[in-house]
């Protein structure tokens, strides 16, 4: 971690108060003027009797980033669209800041800027400096790293980034999609309501298909209003002869007999078959992510389990400076106190 000190950055990891680690992590460093400044990265929040963190930066609104919880703080900064998916997913109102994807924010004094990363319709990567002119990257989970900005600090994911794994290898089978679409007038689509739902419709709608598209509720309403280009889309009850249908996996039961369905996935665990269409990078994608953005140092801290561990070993393996989230030290230097 000492390296990490030299570029005026500090990455742990905070404690509840029953002892264990709080998801994720959080990166303190030093704005222009000089002030400490403490960002907490897709992580639940810390109790208010408890020091607070400058924010809590929400990549994305999936459930294993927290923003259920994150959303609560007026700390919170996301993507406008972020803050609307977390609204719709949770029931609840947004009480953070937003920016636009592209746009930036001033934390505290420090410029944040929010990249574009293509993992769900609003995620974000988070780009800012420190005092000394360190260039620190936040990626969130990633399905295109082709707009991000080089950087001397990068935290990001590795969802599939264990190259021992062959799971960890796949390509989008955008063919086989379209020859589903193309020899079935009644099919339904199983995908998860938020970003793999609003994916299939587009993917719907690239391959050149105008009619309705069903939805089950809650993608339905994720759909109208995070999607510019959605097209026709209706609830279910309002089906009327054919129809093709994205609804979430285990609903597929639900849908009549005589339609064709399949599970848009790469997983082999679903009575239906399979079409492989990922949200993510494989382990080529963000190898080469990496090698792109060229970063000095490297925090692997998504997701949970070994694979962080492999994809920082088998960074260090190709010359890069990584290591996991298991290997942070919740214990912070005295020269950031």
């Amino acid at each position: 971690m000492q390296e990490m000190i030299d570029f005026g950055v500090m990455v742990f990891r905070q404690k509840n108060t029953n002892g264990t680690f709080k998801p994720h992590l959080s990166i303190k460093f030093r704005s222009d003027t000089g002030k400490l400044v403490t960002f907490s990265i897709d992580t639940t929040r810390t109790p208010a009797k408890y020091a607070q963190p400058d924010a809590y930066l929400i990549t994305h609104a999936h459930s294993d980033h927290h923003g259920k919880s994150a959303m609560l703080s007026e700390r919170a900064v996301c993507s406008d669209k972020t803050a609307l998916a977390l609204e719709i997913r949770h029931d609840r109102a947004y009480k953070g800041r937003t920016m636009e994807v592209g746009g930036s924010i001033d934390v505290n004094g420090v410029t944040v800027t929010a990249y574009p990363n293509f993992h769900t319709v609003g995620s974000t990567s988070f780009y800012w400096e420190n005092d000394v002119g360190t260039r620190i990257l936040v990626t969130g989970d990633v399905k295109d790293a082709s707009l991000l900005p080089k950087c001397d600090v990068l935290i990001t994911e590795a969802n599939y980034g264990d190259p021992g794994d062959a799971t960890c290898y796949f390509d989008d089978d955008i063919m086989g999609f379209r020859d589903v679409l193309q020899g079935n007038a009644c099919v339904a689509f199983g995908a998860y309501a938020f970003g793999k739902a609003q994916r299939t419709v587009e993917l719907l709608r690239g391959l050149g298909y105008n009619g309705a598209i069903a939805m089950e509720e809650k993608s339905l309403a994720l759909t109208r209003y995070l999607l510019e280009d959605a097209g026709n889309i209706i609830g279910l009850g309002d089906i009327c002869g054919d129809a093709v249908c994205v609804v979430p996996p285990w609903d597929l039961d639900k849908l009549p007999v005589n339609m064709s369905k399949y599970v848009m996935t790469g997983r082999c665990d679903y009575r239906y078959p399979a079409i492989q269409i990922s949200d993510h990078l494989d382990a080529r994608g963000l190898t080469c992510m990496v090698q792109d953005i060229g970063p000095k140092f490297t925090v692997v801290y998504h997701p949970s389990g070994h694979r962080p561990g492999r994809f920082a070993a088998h960074l260090r393996g190709l010359g890069f400076n990584a290591i996991s989230i298991d290997k942070v030290n919740n214990v912070l230097s005295n020269d950031f106190i």
